[in-house]
């Protein structure tokens, strides 16, 4: 089985892109940073994993239309790896995150005037789409315990 639930803040606003099909489908791909449990000798000083993700379609609309850099997100989907010979001829190994349901994570006090926490899109199976609240089970966080992010 391979599923993933990650819940972290953007790095960056998503960077979006439309194939050259005929049928020309969205692609976002952008980065989480997901926070570690740290232990109290954390000798390497690193409390999150920046974590490359990739969606497509309505999902991705939906992530180019509401998310921004700092943005707090829960999503679900699977890791797929990969590979490719760059321009020096050296071989590079990716790893991505497909992501194919992500939710708002933000309190909803904390809201900017997009959808409030607890709402989100989830592709469907068989190729329909169409945005499902989902009701994730999340405790909504008060404002300002959040700790310093490592972006600005």
């Amino acid at each position: 089985m391979n599923r993933v639930i990650l819940m972290g803040r953007l790095t960056r606003d998503p960077e979006v892109r439309y194939s050259q099909s005929d049928t020309s489908m969205a692609i976002a791909r952008f980065s989480l940073a997901v926070d570690r449990r740290v232990q109290r000798n954390n000798t390497d000083g690193q409390t999150a994993d920046f974590i490359n993700i990739v969606t497509f379609g309505k999902t991705a609309e939906f992530v180019e239309k509401y998310f921004h850099k700092g943005s707090k997100m829960a999503l679900e989907g699977r890791i797929q790896t990969g590979n490719y010979t760059n321009k020096d001829g050296v071989k590079v190994y990716t790893t991505d995150v497909i992501a194919d349901n992500v939710e708002f994570a933000d309190s909803k006090g904390s809201s900017d005037g997009s959808p409030v926490g607890g709402q989100g899109y989830q592709a469907p199976q068989g190729g329909q789409s169409a945005p499902i609240p989902a009701d994730d089970g999340f405790m909504n966080i008060p404002d300002g315990i959040d700790e310093e992010l490592p972006f600005s």
